[in-house]
C-alpha cells in the first residue's frame, strides 16, 4: 500500500487493530454459539464476550509472541488468553485457524466494496451531471484517432456512464459472493463443532453460510472478486485516457482542473499537464496486477494449503486501496473538468466538412448511383480537401458528375450539423 494513493476510510479496513477485533468478534460469537448448544458454559461466554470486547489488543504483543511460535492465530489467542483468564480454555473449541482467516478476510472485502461502491456512486453522480451539461455540445468523433463523424461532448462521458453502471453492477455482484463465513474446522467436515455455530457467526457478520468449506473458502470466489474489480479499473483507465487525449495542446478540447499556483513543470513554466487522469492510469494497471495472482490461488493442494496467503496479504488491501483512491481522484477530475466547446467545434470544422462524407455517399445511392461508384465520387473529393486543396463543399458542387445528380441546395443539405444529433434524446433515455 502506498500512503500517497490511500484513503483513511479503506486503510483502516485494513489494519492490524480492525484484523483482530475481527478476529476476536468471530471467536467471541462462535463461543455464545458454543453456549446456546450447551458445549461450553454461558458464563464462560459472557466472560469470554465482555473482557475480549473491552480488550485493548497490543499488536506489538502480538508479533512478540508470533516471532517465537511462527503462528499469527495462535499469537492471538495467546494474547487474547492474558484478557479472559482461565475460560479462554472454552474460546477456538472445534475450530481451525482457516476459519478465523477466512471469515475474516470475507467480512475485510465485504466491507471494502461498500466503499467502492461510494466511490463508483460519486463517479456515477459526476458523470451524469456534466452529460446532461453537455448533451448537445458539438464535438467531432473519432475512429483510429483519426476524425469520423459528429457526436457531442455528452454522449461521450453518457457512455462512460452507461459503462461505470455495468461496473457497479459487478461489485454488487462481487460483494455478494465473496460475503461467506466458514466455521467448518479441520478440512471442513464438522467434526467437531456444529454447523449451527457456522450459521450463528455468519448471522452476526452479515455474511452468507459457506454451502462447502474445504478448511477454506474456495478461491474461485476470489478470483471472481478481484477480476470484477480488475474490470473497473480498465473502464477507469478507459475514460483517463479519453481525457489525456482530449487534452493534448493540438486538441485542447477539455482540460483537468489547474488551480491557483498549481506548476506543471520544473523546467518549462507554461506547463499544464494531464497528471491526474496519467495518475489514474498507473492505478489502474497497480489494481489489475491483483487478478492473475487471484486466479492462480484457485488451484491449491486437496482440502487446503497456504500458498494463496500471502498472495491475499498483498493484493486484498493493495488493490482495494488503490482502486477506492482511483474511483474518488475520477469522480474529483469530472467533477472539476474544464470543457472548451469552441475549441471542440473548431475542431470539428477543421477538415473543411469531411465529417459529412457518408451523408454525401448515401444521397447518391438514394439517387440511383451504384455504391461504388458513390464511393469513388466522395472518396476523389474527399482527398482533394484532405490535402488542404480546398473545402468539401464547394469541389463537391463543381463535381460535375456529383452535379448530375445532387443539386447545390441538396448538397448543403447534407452539411447540417444538427442532423447528427436528432437521436440523442433517446439515446440518453436508454441510460439515464
Amino acid at each position: 500500500m502506498i500512503p500517497r494513493y490511500a484513503r483513511t476510510e479503506m486503510v483502516e479496513i485494513w489494519s492490524q487493530a480492525s484484523k483482530y477485533k475481527i478476529w476476536f468478534e468471530i471467536e467471541g460469537h462462535a463461543c455464545n454459539a458454543l453456549a446456546d448448544l450447551g458445549v461450553i458454559p454461558q458464563s464462560a461466554a459472557k466472560n469470554i464476550w465482555e473482557k475480549g470486547s473491552a480488550a485493548k489488543f497490543s499488536v506489538e504483543k502480538i508479533d512478540e509472541i508470533e516471532r517465537e511460535v511462527k503462528h499469527d492465530v495462535i499469537a492471538f489467542l495467546t494474547h487474547l488468553a492474558t484478557f479472559i483468564g482461565e475460560d479462554s480454555r472454552f474460546v477456538h473449541q472445534g475450530m481451525t485457524s482457516s476459519d478465523v482467516l477466512d471469515t475474516t478476510l470475507s467480512v475485510q472485502l465485504a466491507r471494502a466494496t461498500d466503499l467502492l461502491l461510494v466511490g463508483m456512486d460519486r463517479v456515477l453522480a459526476a458523470l451524469k451531471t456534466r452529460a446532461l451539461e453537455h448533451k448537445f455540445t458539438p464535438t467531432i468523433g473519432r475512429s483510429h484517432g483519426i476524425h469520423a463523424e459528429p457526436t457531442t461532448f455528452g454522449l461521450k462521458l453518457a457512455q462512460a456512464y452507461a459503462e461505470f453502471s455495468r461496473c457497479r453492477e459487478r461489485l454488487v455482484v462481487a460483494r455478494a459472493e465473496i460475503a461467506t463465513c466458514a466455521i467448518s474446522g479441520a478440512v471442513g467436515t464438522f467434526a467437531n463443532i456444529d454447523p449451527k455455530v457456522e450459521a450463528y457467526v455468519a448471522e452476526k457478520l452479515g455474511l452468507t453460510v459457506e454451502p462447502i468449506s474445504t478448511q477454506i473458502i474456495p478461491r474461485d470466489r476470489h478470483a471472481a472478486y478481484f477480476a470484477a474489480l480488475g474490470v473497473c479499473a480498465s473502464s477507469i483507465e478507459r475514460l483517463a485516457t479519453e481525457i489525456r487525449h482530449l487534452q493534448r495542446s493540438e486538441v485542447l478540447e477539455v482540460e483537468e482542473f489547474f488551480s491557483k499556483g498549481q506548476k506543471g513543470s520544473s523546467a518549462m513554466p507554461h506547463k499544464r499537464n494531464p497528471i491526474l487522469t496519467e495518475n489514474l492510469t498507473g492505478l489502474a494497471r497497480l489494481v489489475r496486477m491483483s487478478v492473475t495472482p487471484a486466479m492462480e490461488n484457485v488451484a491449491l493442494w486437496h482440502e487446503r494449503d497456504i500458498s494463496h496467503s500471502s498472495v491475499e496479504r498483498g493484493i486484498a488491501p493493495d488493490t482495494t486501496i488503490h482502486l477506492d483512491f482511483a474511483l474518488h481522484r475520477l469522480a474529483g477530475v469530472i467533477e472539476n473538468l474544464l470543457v472548451y466547446p469552441e475549441n471542440m467545434l473548431a475542431n470539428l470544422n477543421k477538415l473543411g466538412g469531411l465529417h459529412n462524407s457518408q451523408r454525401v455517399l448515401l444521397a447518391l445511392t438514394q439517387k440511383g448511383v451504384s455504391r461504388e461508384e458513390a464511393y469513388r465520387l466522395v472518396q476523389h473529393n474527399a482527398m482533394r480537401t484532405w490535402h488542404g486543396e480546398g473545402e468539401f463543399l464547394g469541389f463537391l458542387k463543381a463535381d460535375e458528375k456529383v452535379n448530375t445528380h445532387l443539386s447545390d441546395e441538396e448538397i448543403e443539405a447534407l452539411f447540417d450539423l444538427e442532423y447528427h444529433f436528432a437521436q440523442v434524446d433517446q439515446i440518453f433515455s436508454r441510460v439515464f
